[in-house]
């Protein structure tokens, strides 16, 4: 396997080749197939996020894929950010059709008709769904697995509320959500409010979570927008007040895809291979037997077997006879499995199983009286394990620059004064190649524009994907 350090790029495609995430061999360049492994792994990142979005009184919903031009150009500034990507219907069958139709490439366009319908009253609101499917994007530049790609396994939460507000504590709300979220991913990032060119189409502000990957190039794993009543005036999102008065509502939304996955991948992995935090991996146990001629062992392993699946762990027993211990030792770790459980003859005769953490060396014996509390104490060593590694390698690829020059010679995330004029974020990105991603709201203070000299905020600045 390629060195990770030496060249992230290599080891990131070859990763997701022999782990069997994903195939992209598929004929149409950046969309690619899930393959089971990865499948299970994107399906337990969903679980976390719909349990987290769900407690909040969110409701899971799925809107069609088609979305009428006349639909799209309600909003002319939020199509236009979008207009250079979309993937268009013209025809049905033979026939031409009367109006195109484009896959959604987000779903404002195709919730705000619907929201016009079901906001009446005060007593409407909040409303608050999401929905978990793919959107499409024509991606013209270099494409990548699970982050930049034309089909997008994408989670869109997207609220109405009675005044802003109500709707800035929804977004405290998302901040919230997310820190659990990324805390179960054992993801570090920074918040950044994205400059006024680059929020998103027809919000009043956007905030991003921002990661950093070893390449030092940073990643977007998540973002929230307030829209205020910018949707609602287009789309006639009214609802009528205790005084029988027409408002507008205001609103919100949230997004994130399968980058999470991406920066899982990026960020845990190591020269051996996968690491999954134990929250999302495919199998949070494998079970390896060791050949015997113990006659008890094979009921012994269907017990352990049972036993952690009786408790909700989520294990894989490897029987298969064609491969020695040794090479699935290898293959598992290779696998990111957060922890291996070893049984042979003396396991079986001592009523215990021999266990080795995929964060560490060395192995440990567990009693079986004991099996369900020892794993969980395990399981969330190596969540710690895990989160302390990456938090780790965050700061060291987040800094404090003073000078272009700086920065010029720093490949992770550069920390800079910056007076949100675009002028100087240019002239930074002609001189580094750094974009500007907005003002740290993780680090908010003041600072002097290394530009131009003039008061600022501290910015991150970093090259990105």
């Amino acid at each position: 396997m390629e060195n990770k350090k030496k060249d992230f790029s290599e080891w990131y495609n070859e990763i997701i080749d022999i782990g069997q995430l994903s195939d992209k061999r598929y004929p149409i360049k950046g969309m690619n197939v899930w393959l089971p492994y990865g499948w299970k792994a994107m399906k337990n990142i969903d679980r976390v996020v719909r349990e987290n979005v769900d407690i909040k009184d969110f409701q899971e919903v799925s809107f069609p894929v088609l979305i009428t031009r006349d639909m799209l150009m309600v909003e002319f500034e939020h199509i236009k950010g979008f207009e250079n990507e979309l993937y268009w219907v013209t025809k049905g069958g033979k026939e031409k059709l009367d109006i195109e139709m484009a896959l959604r490439p987000t779903s404002e366009a195709a919730m705000y008709p619907m929201f016009s319908l079901w906001v009446r009253t005060h007593a409407d609101l909040p409303l608050k769904i999401y929905q978990i499917v793919n959107v499409y994007r024509y991606e013209t530049k270099h494409t990548r697995s699970f982050i930049r790609i034309r089909e997008i396994h994408f989670f869109e939460a997207h609220t109405a509320h009675r005044n802003h507000k109500e709707s800035e504590d929804q977004m405290a709300e998302y901040m919230d959500i997310w820190k659990k979220i990324s805390s179960a991913l054992c993801l570090p990032f920074h918040v950044d409010r994205r400059p006024e060119w680059d929020k998103f189409p027809g919000a009043v502000y956007s905030l991003a979570f921002d990661t950093a990957l070893p390449s030092g190039r940073s990643l977007q794993i998540g973002t929230i927008h307030q829209y205020d009543d910018n949707f609602a005036k287009n789309y006639d999102i009214k609802y009528s007040d205790e005084s029988g008065q027409a408002v507008y509502a205001y609103q919100t939304t949230f997004g994130l895809s399968e980058r999470l996955l991406a920066a899982i991948i990026g960020i845990h992995g190591d020269d051996t291979g996968l690491v999954f935090p134990p929250e999302v991996a495919p199998f949070q146990v494998v079970v390896i037997p060791i050949p015997s001629d113990n006659s008890e062992q094979e009921g012994f392993i269907r017990s352990v077997c049972t036993v952690l699946t009786d408790h909700g762990f989520r294990v894989k027993l490897d029987n298969r006879d064609a491969y020695t211990p040794g090479y699935k030792f290898n293959d598992w770790e290779m696998r990111g499995v957060p922890i291996r459980i070893e049984i042979g003859g003396r396991e079986t005769v001592e009523r215990s199983v021999t266990v080795a953490k995929r964060t560490s060396r060395g192995r440990q014996k567990i009693e079986f009286k004991e099996l369900v509390p020892g794993i969980l104490r395990l399981l969330q060593e190596v969540k710690d394990e895990i989160t302390a590694r990456a938090s780790k390698k965050f700061l060291e690829l987040s800094r404090i620059d003073r000078s272009v020059d700086d920065m010029k010679t720093y490949e992770g995330i550069s920390l800079s004064g910056w007076c949100g004029n675009r002028e100087c974020s240019d002239t930074i990105e002609k001189e580094t190649e750094k974009v500007v991603l907005g003002i740290n709201v993780s680090n908010a203070g003041d600072a002097q524009c290394i530009i131009c000299g003039k008061p600022g905020k501290i910015a991150s600045f970093s090259r990105t994907y």
